[in-house]
């Protein structure tokens, strides 16, 4: 009977916590996951931060150097400020989906 005794004050001492779980369980779980985000941010944030490159590092791409091929595609590009013309659709079905 002595151990049905120290079983009831064991669970007796739990009651409180219990009460405290059961009560603040959501709180605890939204304030759980809020911070698991937050160290997630923090931790990406670090990352993205810190640099990677050895500051003697020296690109093989000279400044200023362009082909010709790549620069008059970027002069063929219109300007926003410049009208746009009114795209040619295919002849025939042109949705395919709305038939």
């Amino acid at each position: 009977m002595a151990t049905k005794t120290n079983l009831t004050t064991s669970f007796d001492i739990l009651k409180p916590i219990q009460k405290i779980s059961k009560r603040f369980h959501l709180t605890v779980f939204f304030v759980f996951i809020v911070a698991c985000l937050t160290g997630a941010v923090l931790f990406i944030n670090y990352t993205l931060k810190e640099s990677t490159t050895d500051p003697n590092y020296v690109s093989p791409i000279s400044t200023g150097s362009i082909d010709q091929v790549t620069l008059d595609r970027i002069n063929a590009l219109h300007k926003s400020t410049e009208d746009s013309t009114e795209p040619v659709f295919p002849e025939g079905r042109i949705n395919p989906v709305g038939e």
